[in-house]
């Protein structure tokens, strides 16, 4: 029998979550390995273990590890400030590699994990898999370079993010209109031109600040896709989260938001799934939950994933925007009477996997 182990952050909710579900489940409380000593002494779960890997994320002293494995020796990261996002990538890498040679069985395949986390691959293995994505631009490396590429595309309205980033961290939504340029982001531009996360969305109608800020973001790379007009219930547009549990799409949150922003943590609402499952008609909602497991496929190695899909206007097609490995932070939401972490743990023990009790 082997043993259910985590490398995570230990403070971390989704940490806290899969424990319990093991244990309700009759399991052992998995061992916890703190990616803070995964990446600074080495310490990785080892043969006879089963393995899940959380986020890295939430904790300042593992991203100065990352960026310091990805190469990037820099100072330190102030509260929210968006910094070194290509190194803390390659660090993930170097990260997982490690916890790969341990010997234990991987619930998230490293290159699974990889992939999501660089958006302009991700995009690429799901437009080549034929799940429905928005349009993308050539590669960009600055402003001038995506203005040049919204003339050649006739576009007016484009989404730029950062290739390596989640939660919204570093988007923008770009309008152009002739010589007028404006971006919504939750992107604080410091008067010494560094980037900060911020909860509140704000509006910059300069071309100088849009350019300073995507400019500043482009040597970490940028992936830049056309807007994609959400449908909206009421006043508020709105998209799904949906996790998608060893190839089945389960459990749904609708994010709502009056921004093009819908993540929660930006201070948006939760939507309520029947209405929006009616207002799009069972045959596009189930089209819908298709398009999601499609997407869950390109990552065949990988128990879970949250994908984020997006009716357009009409509720006549939709587009997946997102694919993320971390994705399964849900609370309450259940699905069969299970939340996601229970959920995972009952495919688990239905597969076969032998975990000690």
């Amino acid at each position: 029998m082997t043993e259910l182990a985590v490398v995570g952050n230990p403070a971390n909710r989704r940490v806290h979550l899969f424990t319990a579900a093991a244990v309700r489940a009759g399991l052992r409380p998995p061992r916890v390995f703190a990616w803070h000593d995964v990446l600074r002494a080495g310490r990785v779960p080892g043969p006879g273990t089963t393995v899940r890997i959380d986020s890295p994320g939430e904790d300042p002293r593992v991203d100065l590890l990352l960026r310091a494995l990805g190469g990037d020796p820099s100072r330190a990261a102030e509260h929210g400030e968006i910094l070194g996002l290509a190194a803390a990538h390659r660090g993930l890498g170097a990260g997982l590699a490690r916890i790969a040679g341990g010997g234990g069985l991987l619930l998230n395949p490293p290159g699974d994990v990889l992939t999501m986390g660089d958006k302009r691959r991700c995009h690429a293995v799901l437009r080549d898999a034929g799940v429905p994505v928005p349009e993308a631009l050539p590669p960009v490396h600055g402003w001038e370079q995506v203005r040049a590429a919204l003339r050649d595309a006739g576009w007016g309205r484009v989404f730029v993010k950062p290739a390596h980033a989640s939660s919204a961290s570093g988007v923008l939504a770009v309008t152009v209109a002739g010589a007028r340029v404006s971006a919504l982001t939750s992107v604080e531009l410091g008067a010494d031109g560094r980037l900060f996360n911020n909860l509140r969305v704000r509006r910059y109608d300069s071309e100088s600040a849009v350019a300073a800020i995507v400019d500043r973001l482009a040597p970490d790379g940028l992936h830049a896709e056309r807007w994609f007009p959400k449908a909206g219930l009421g006043d508020r547009a709105l998209d799904l989260r949906v996790v998608v549990i060893a190839g089945r799409a389960r459990h749904v949150v609708v994010r709502t938001s009056r921004s093009p922003m819908t993540n929660l943590h930006l201070g948006n609402a939760r939507g309520d799934v029947a209405a929006v499952r009616a207002a799009a008609g069972e045959p596009a909602w189930a089209a819908a939950m298709r398009t999601c497991e499609r997407a869950a496929a390109c990552f065949p190695g990988s128990l879970h994933v949250g994908v984020d899909l997006m009716f357009g206007t009409g509720w006549r097609r939709h587009a997946v925007a997102e694919v993320n490995a971390f994705g399964d932070l849900l609370p309450g939401v259940l699905a069969g009477g299970l939340d996601t972490y229970a959920t995972q743990v009952a495919e688990l023990a239905r597969a076969g996997v032998p975990c000690a009790t």
